[in-house]
C-alpha cells in the first residue's frame, strides 16, 4: 500500500469514521458519556470535543466494570492533558441513569466486544447492553446521538450483535433516525458503526 492508500485508510478506520460524525453533533459544554470506557480512547474524544476541564466547560462520565479501564484512562487522559475532565465510574453501563438527569446528556458512545488487551471473556452482553441503550436514549436531549460501535466474530459471537440491531430497528420512527453503516468489500466480520438520533422528547 502505498503512502496515499495508508492515508485513506487511517482516515476510514472505523473508530475515527464514529469520531468524525460525532464531533458534528456536540459542542463546548455539552454532557457526554462513555458507556464502555476501555482504555479510554473515546473518553479522551469526548472531553477534547465538549471543552472538559476548559473555563468548566464540558462534563463526560464513563463507565466501566474492570478497575484496569479506570486505570488505563486515567493514564490516558492525565497524558493528554484532560486529567480531572472526566468522572471515571466503576459500574455497569445500566446504572447511567443513577447519575445524571433524564433529557440532559448530547451524546453517548458504545463500543461493544472487551477490553483491547484485557481478558476477552469479560465483555458486552447483549441484555445489558440493550438495557443500558435503552437508558441512553431517555437520557438524550433532543438532537442528542447514540452511538453503537458493534463487534462480532469468532471472539465475541453473534448474539449481541443481533439484539442491538433488532432493538434498534423497531425504534419508534417518529422520535428516532437509526442509521446503520457497513463494509462490504471488507472479509470476515467487520465492526457496524449504529448512530440514533434523537428527535423529539
Amino acid at each position: 500500500m502505498n503512502t496515499n492508500g495508508r492515508a485513506l485508510a487511517e482516515e476510514f478506520k472505523i473508530t475515527e469514521y464514529v469520531h468524525r460524525f460525532l464531533e458534528s453533533r456536540i459542542r463546548p459544554g455539552d454532557l457526554c458519556i462513555d458507556a464502555t470506557m476501555g482504555n479510554g480512547a473515546d473518553t479522551e474524544f469526548l472531553c477534547k470535543c465538549s471543552g472538559a476541564g476548559q473555563k468548566g466547560e464540558g462534563n463526560v462520565l464513563a463507565f466501566d466494570i474492570q478497575p484496569d479501564a479506570l486505570e488505563h484512562t486515567q493514564k490516558r487522559l492525565a497524558e493528554a492533558g484532560y486529567s480531572g475532565c472526566a468522572r471515571l465510574i466503576l459500574d455497569s453501563h445500566e446504572n447511567m441513569d443513577r447519575y445524571v438527569k433524564p433529557q440532559s446528556v448530547k451524546a453517548v458512545t458504545f463500543n461493544l466486544g472487551y477490553l483491547p488487551g484485557g481478558d476477552h471473556s469479560i465483555a458486552t452482553r447483549a441484555e445489558s447492553t440493550v438495557r443500558a441503550a435503552e437508558k441512553s436514549l431517555q437520557l438524550l436531549v433532543c438532537g442528542g446521538v447514540l452511538s453503537i460501535l458493534i463487534y462480532s466474530g469468532k471472539d465475541s459471537g453473534y448474539g449481541e450483535k443481533d439484539a442491538v440491531l433488532k432493538w434498534a430497528k423497531e425504534l419508534d420512527t417518529h422520535r428516532y433516525l437509526v442509521i446503520r453503516t457497513d463494509y462490504l468489500n471488507r472479509p470476515g466480520d467487520p465492526p457496524i458503526p449504529l448512530f440514533i438520533l434523537k428527535m423529539q422528547g
